[in-house]
């Protein structure tokens, strides 16, 4: 009796949750290879940056390689372990002999060199546009204000650079103020004055684009997200409904003041559900690469007013965003906004995405690949070299240097030795008479 019992009430409660029409709050996430590829060879390029950054460090740029274990213990390499690390990229790093000590360096090549230089001016060409970003930043902040130290964690997210409080806060003293907080004794930066044109989200701009394009309905294009479930995500009839449901829920945008809104009803808390959807989907945008870690985004969570448990509500809009474990050990939570992405490229890139891309790819490049270049080279070189010694010896067998530095062609050598017999003569003639003197 007692089975039979529960039998009905599972059948129940499963009737219950299957017809319901609210999008569930617990989500299994189904994972799309295609971002978990991306930073599976993020993580390799992670490494070399890091290992670069390290040699930089070092004077001259060089780094012996009798230190080399001493010195890579600081970025988290066991003994031995940096060596076989180096020897995997031979386009990213160079060991050579020093030609005075005859001691191991190791050095970056030419190429890697390139490309950190190009993507340090991409940095520095893109400051206007990353004072526009820490801008609207602030202006999601419900207090017009932020710690100095989460937004330099997060800096190369947002596409500063490592001395953007003089470069980007400090030179910009009509947009931005530095001052530290009495009761934490922490820095914060602080909007000086709004700006009503920067108060747009991306997703309206999509929103337009996409009414114009499709000539959709306004009022299921008005609220409405861009919406893309990864490949064997399951969805049901009723969970069509909710969804479409929820793509009409109107909500407050990101950029405006909610403090006068009484957020008590239900009605209230659906909309603050939502504008915390819009709230992460404008913090991604804001990015250089449309992606940041979970754990950054919760350095953010109290002045954004998102919930508490982060990666649950992601995981309720997998069609929105994406949340990848990979290529951070398990230690990190990647979220990727999936519309910006397609075939694991940006659809909109932009040049210091393209600067760092390439030094990815120098990075993946085989090492097979610089065998064969250097191989190439050194074949060149030779073959040069001794073209170059036939050139030289063909140019010495045509030609003759008189004693004033003039050159003359072998056509007149009769003439050349009949002047230098004459002057042989002349000058000892003249020698014999200072000799009779």
């Amino acid at each position: 009796m007692r089975s039979l019992v529960t039998y009905a009430s599972r059948l129940i409660t499963s009737r219950t949750m299957s017809q319901s029409t609210s999008i569930p709050r617990k989500q299994v996430r189904v994972r799309d290879h295609g971002y978990d590829d991306y930073m599976e060879v993020e993580k390799k390029v992670r490494r070399v940056v890091k290992f670069h950054e390290l040699i930089l460090s070092q004077p001259n740029s060089m780094l012996p390689i009798a230190r080399l274990d001493t010195l890579s213990r600081r970025i988290g390499y066991k003994q031995h372990e940096a060596g076989r690390f180096i020897l995997k990229f031979p386009h990213v790093f160079e060991v050579f002999e020093h030609p005075v000590q005859r001691i191991l360096y190791c050095r970056l090549t030419r190429k890697a060199i390139s490309q950190i230089e190009q993507e340090n001016e991409a940095l520095i060409r893109q400051i206007p546009d990353a004072v526009a970003r820490i801008r609207k930043l602030l202006m999601l902040s419900n207090a017009g204000r932020i710690r100095l130290e989460h937004v330099r964690i997060a800096r190369k997210e947002f596409g500063l650079p490592d001395d953007f409080e003089y470069s980007v806060i400090l030179k910009h003293p009509q947009y931005f103020r530095l001052f530290d907080a009495a009761e934490t004794r922490n820095k914060y930066i602080e909007l000086v004055e709004k700006d009503s044109s920067l108060g747009v989200c991306e997703i309206e701009r999509v929103r337009e684009v996409e009414y114009r394009r499709k000539g959709m309905d306004a009022e299921d294009t008005r609220f409405a997200f861009l919406v893309n479930f990864p490949p064997g995500f399951k969805i049901g009839k009723y969970y069509k409904i909710a969804v479409w449901k929820w793509q009409r829920l109107p909500y407050w945008s990101p950029y405006e003041d909610i403090s006068r809104y009484d957020l008590r009803s239900l009605e209230a808390q659906k909309r603050m559900e939502k504008r915390a959807v819009a709230m992460i989907h404008e913090l991604l945008n804001l990015t250089v690469e449309k992606k940041i870690t979970l754990e950054r985004i919760a350095h953010f969570r109290m002045m954004m007013d998102l919930p508490k448990k982060l990666k649950e509500f992601m995981l309720q809009h997998q069609g929105i965003f994406y949340v990848s474990t990979r290529g951070n050990y398990g230690r990190l939570h990647t979220v990727f906004l999936r519309e910006a992405y397609k075939k694991g490229q940006l659809l909109v890139p932009n040049e210091l995405y393209l600067t760092r891309r390439k030094l990815g790819e120098l990075a993946l490049l085989s090492p097979r690949r610089a065998i064969v270049d250097k191989e190439l080279t050194n074949r060149q070189r030779e073959d040069f070299d001794d073209e170059w010694r036939h050139v030289e010896q063909g140019y010495v067998d045509h030609n003759i240097k008189t004693s004033n530095g003039e050159v003359v062609s072998n056509v007149d050598g009769e003439l050349i030795g009949a002047l230098s017999s004459s002057e042989n003569e002349t000058f000892s003639e003249v020698d014999g008479e200072e000799e009779t003197v």
